[in-house]
C-alpha cells in the first residue's frame, strides 16, 4: 500500500471509563464521577430504551423507582434513580419492631434525658471492638453525639461502629439520612441494590437515605466512625478563587457497577424509622437490581487523592480549604455539615504561629484519627478514640507546642506525615449521648493543666511599653482608662 492510502484513523474506545480491579485489596470496578447521572447494566440490553417504565421489561424484570428528592426539586438538585430487578421491594412479609438499642440515639434535643450538655472539651480513647458476643455493623452501632431529630428533616448523628462479624442473609436500609462511614480498622466489602464497593481505611463511602445494604468484614473485626444527616444531601464545596479542580476532584468518587444475586431464600431488611429498628422478612434477596440508572448512588473517595491548598506566604487561611464534603442546612450559607480531613502537606508559612491559632468557633467540632499521630491535642488522641469541642469552647495547642511554635526556625516542613485525622464539623449545636458519657468507658476530659503555662507574658514588658506609650505621646498605663472615666463626668483633665 502507498503512503498515500494509509490509514490515518486512530483508536476508538469500546465503551465509558470503568476502573480497572485493585487486585484481592479491593476487586470491584467503580464508573467515576460525581453529581452524574450514571448508568448500568449486569446484561446488556436490559435498561429500556428511551422510557423508564416499559409496559413489559426485558426477562420479566420489574421496575423501581427510588427518590431522594422531593419531586418538584429544582434539577440540579433533583435526586433519583430507576432500578430494574428480579422482585420488587414492595413483595415483603411485613414488618416487626425490634427492641430498642439502648445505645443508639436519633433525638438529641435537650428535652431527652438521654442526652447531656457539655460546655467542655471532650475525648475518648479507642473504643472496644466486642470479643464476648457475635456483632454485626447494624448491632454494633453506637451513638456519640448529635443534633436535632430526623423526623424535624435537619440534624446530625455521629456514631461509632464495633463490629465482628459479617451479615448473613440480613441488609440494613437506613430511613432517617444519609450516612457517611469511614473504615478505620479493618476494610469493609459493602453490597449494595447499586453493586458492590470495596472501602478501605483511608477511604470514605457515602450510602444515601432509603438504600439497602450489607456489610461484611473481609478483614476480621472492624472500627470506625459514622456521620448521618438529616434531611440534607453530601455535595462537593464551592471551589471560588481556587478554580476548576482543587481539593476532592469529581472525577475521584467511584460508584459501583449493576451487580445481582439469585438467591431466593428467607432475608431480613433492619429498617431504621425515626431512630427505631424495624424487621422487614421477605424470601428474595434485596440485591436482585439487574440494571439501573440515575444520580442517587452511593459512592466511594479515596482521601489519599485530596489535593491540598494553603498559604504560599505567612498566615493560615481557615480551615475550609481542608473540606472533602458539605452538606447544606436550611438557613443560606451555613452547612449543616462539614467533612474535613488533615493529612501529609508542606507548612511554609513566613512568619508564622503555624499550629493552629488558639480560636473560639461557633462551630461545633467532633475529631477522629483513621492512623498516625497528631500532636497538641488532648493524650490519648489516638486511631478509633475522638475529640469534641462545643461551639464557642476555646481550644488550641498545649503550652508545649506553643512554645516549640514561636521558638522554631521556620523552613519549609512536612506536617503529618503517614497521618489521617479527620473533623465532623457543623454550625449546630450537640448534646452527647449517655453511652458515650457514662457507659463506653472511654471517656476522659482534656486536661486543663495543659494550658497553664500559657501566663501572661504581657506583664514582663510593662517598663517597656510605659516607654513606648511616652514616646507616642499617650497617657501612661492606667492613666488613660481614668482620663476617659473623668472627662465622662464633665470634669476637666487632671482633676
Amino acid at each position: 500500500m502507498s503512503k498515500s492510502k494509509e490509514s490515518t484513523s486512530g483508536a476508538t474506545a469500546a465503551s465509558s471509563f470503568n476502573t480497572t480491579p485493585r487486585g484481592q485489596d479491593d476487586p470491584y470496578q467503580y464508573q467515576t464521577g460525581f453529581g452524574n447521572r450514571f448508568a448500568s447494566e449486569a446484561i446488556p440490553g436490559v435498561l429500556p430504551n428511551g422510557r423508564n417504565m416499559p409496559q413489559k421489561n426485558k426477562y420479566d424484570l420489574y421496575t423501581e423507582g427510588m427518590t431522594g428528592a422531593s419531586f418538584v426539586a429544582p434539577r440540579a438538585d433533583n435526586l433519583n434513580a430507576w432500578l430494574h430487578r428480579i422482585r420488587p421491594s414492595v413483595a415483603h412479609q411485613g414488618f416487626t419492631k425490634l427492641p430498642d438499642n439502648p445505645d443508639l440515639e436519633s433525638n438529641f434535643l435537650p428535652l431527652n434525658s438521654k442526652v447531656h450538655v457539655s460546655p467542655t472539651q471532650l475525648a475518648w480513647h479507642p473504643f472496644d471492638i466486642p470479643s464476648d458476643q457475635v456483632v454485626d455493623f447494624v448491632d454494633g452501632l453506637k451513638t456519640v453525639a448529635g443534633n436535632g431529630d430526623p423526623t424535624l428533616h435537619e440534624g446530625i448523628a455521629v456514631h461509632m461502629y464495633l463490629a465482628n462479624a459479617s451479615m448473613g442473609r440480613k441488609a440494613f436500609c437506613n430511613t432517617d439520612g444519609d450516612m457517611l462511614i469511614l473504615p478505620e480498622r479493618g476494610r469493609l466489602d459493602i453490597q449494595t441494590e447499586f453493586g458492590r464497593l470495596m472501602v478501605r481505611p483511608g477511604e470514605l463511602i457515602v450510602i444515601q437515605r432509603g438504600i439497602k445494604f450489607k456489610v461484611q468484614l473481609p478483614d476480621g473485626p472492624s472500627r470506625g466512625y459514622i456521620q448521618e444527616i438529616f434531611g440534607s444531601h453530601y455535595t462537593l464545596p464551592e471551589l471560588g478563587p481556587l478554580g476548576g479542580h482543587g481539593l476532592a476532584n469529581a472525577r475521584d468518587f467511584e460508584h459501583p457497577l449493576a451487580s445481582f444475586d439469585l438467591d431466593q431464600n428467607h432475608w431480613d431488611i433492619i429498617y431504621k424509622v425515626c431512630g427505631e429498628m424495624h424487621c422487614c422478612s421477605q424470601e428474595h434477596t434485596p440485591f436482585d437490581v439487574v440494571a439501573w440508572h440515575g444520580n442517587y448512588v452511593p459512592y466511594k473517595y479515596d482521601m489519599k487523592k485530596f489535593v491540598f491548598v494553603g498559604s504560599i506566604s505567612k498566615d493560615h487561611i481557615d480551615p475550609s480549604i481542608f473540606c472533602v464534603l458539605t452538606a447544606k442546612s436550611k438557613a443560606t450559607n451555613v452547612p449543616l455539615a462539614d467533612f474535613l480531613i488533615f493529612g501529609g502537606r508542606w507548612d511554609v508559612g513566613e512568619g508564622t504561629f503555624r499550629p493552629p491559632y488558639y480560636h473560639r468557633n461557633s462551630s461545633t467540632e467532633f475529631m477522629g484519627m483513621i492512623y498516625g499521630e497528631y500532636g497538641g491535642r488532648s493524650d490519648g488522641f489516638k486511631p478509633g478514640g475522638a475529640s469534641f469541642e462545643t461551639g464557642f469552647c476555646p481550644h488550641g495547642v498545649s503550652y508545649e507546642e506553643f512554645q516549640k511554635a514561636t521558638e522554631a526556625e521556620l523552613r519549609p516542613t512536612r506536617v503529618h506525615e503517614n497521618t489521617l485525622v479527620f473533623m465532623f464539623e457543623s454550625s449546630m449545636m450537640w448534646t452527647i449521648t449517655d453511652w458515650a458519657m457514662n457507659r463506653s468507658g472511654k471517656l476522659h476530659k482534656h486536661e486543663p493543666k495543659m494550658w497553664d503555662n500559657l501566663k501572661g507574658q504581657f506583664m514582663n514588658h510593662l517598663e517597656e511599653v510605659e516607654e513606648d506609650l511616652k514616646k507616642a505621646g499617650l497617657p501612661g498605663l492606667g492613666r488613660g482608662s481614668e482620663q476617659v472615666s473623668m472627662n465622662g463626668h464633665g470634669q476637666a483633665n487632671g482633676h
